[in-house]
């Protein structure tokens, strides 16, 4: 049985099996971005605090293409897929920065929201087939690709890392805290 928090996160169990542990964290971060992205507007979503390319919507834009990126190209090694696809990474590698700027604040959820939701479903499939062992589909350059266990644990400390950034920029934008 979830049980929710006062932001209403699901909050992961405190003696769950390796999965529902790592995936109950997981959807715990991702349920902390949704909270700390909303309501807010296109202003919001656009501020900065430094000189750098760092904006709540480039949170969702980059978290977007992370889920995207190690669940769907890594880990199943599907082709790539839009808007990621025309991307040239290696002259703009901070284009999910950067053109976050450019897109409404419903097109940045929506972008966000279907690649949780495929992120969700690709990680099931995997559980399936060959649970937390399960290798990448991509192997790196230098040898095996990571085990979906690895990708998890990735994608948590991608949100924890980017999540401090949404809590500054959320505060500064307009004085909401919490954790």
């Amino acid at each position: 049985m979830t049980t929710w928090d006062d932001q209403g996160r699901p909050e992961p169990p405190g003696a769950g099996t390796e999965v529902e542990t790592l995936l109950g964290f997981l959807d715990f971060q991702r349920a902390t971005l949704a909270w700390k992205t909303a309501g807010v507007g296109a202003d919001g979503l656009r501020a900065r605090l430094v000189a750098s390319p760092i904006s709540l919507g480039g949170v969702l834009k980059h978290l977007a293409w992370v889920e995207y990126f190690w669940l769907s190209y890594n880990l199943h090694a599907h082709e790539e897929q839009p808007p990621w696809a025309a991307v040239n990474w290696s002259t703009d590698g901070d284009w999910p920065w950067e053109s976050a700027a450019d897109d409404s604040p419903e097109e940045l959820t929506a972008l966000w929201e279907h690649w949780v939701a495929r992120g969700r479903e690709l990680t099931a499939a995997a559980l399936a087939t060959g649970g937390l062992d399960q290798l990448s589909g991509r192997p790196w350059p230098d040898r095996e690709g990571p085990t979906l266990r690895w990708i998890v644990v990735h994608l948590i400390e991608e949100y924890a890392r980017h999540l401090g950034h949404a809590d500054l920029l959320r505060e500064a934008y307009d004085g909401v805290t919490g954790d």
